[in-house]
């Protein structure tokens, strides 16, 4: 698995404690043993996805919102809702991965840690953002 795969895993970790403690990312970060067995420069990507995502959240969330059709983010799984986050996160403000990597990306962690649907439903959820035509925040 690549360096960034793994930080992107262990960025939906923090994210998804993050949603269901309420800790703050930092104390998360610090906190989150998988994270600090890491390398460094996994580490290093894992932490700036983690706080990116979580502060840009609020933006995140309405753009989601008009995409998922019929779907709102409270009824989505969480798993499912932190991966379109991060995922979402990578589109919009780290246009430094080409957006089908990140969609790539966001499927294959989706099979790994979602439902046996998760992987569909967040490819949807993204390709239908991108052929919108949507534009950063």
């Amino acid at each position: 698995m690549g360096m960034r795969r793994r930080g992107r895993e262990l960025a939906l970790q923090m994210l998804y404690q993050h949603e269901m403690a309420g800790n703050d990312v930092e104390t998360i970060v610090k906190a989150f043993e998988e994270l600090q067995q890491a390398p460094p420069l996994t580490q290093e990507f894992a932490a700036r996805l983690a706080r990116g995502t979580i502060e840009k959240q609020v933006e995140i969330d309405a753009r989601l919102t008009e995409q998922a059709d019929n779907w709102r983010l409270d009824r989505m799984a969480a798993v499912d809702r932190n991966i379109l986050r991060l995922a979402m996160y990578e589109l919009l403000f780290a246009p430094d991965t080409p957006p089908a990597v990140v969609i790539d990306e966001a499927v294959e962690i989706a099979k790994r840690f979602g439902s046996e649907r998760s992987s569909q439903f967040v490819n949807g959820v993204l390709d239908g953002f991108l052929h919108r035509g949507a534009s950063p925040v």
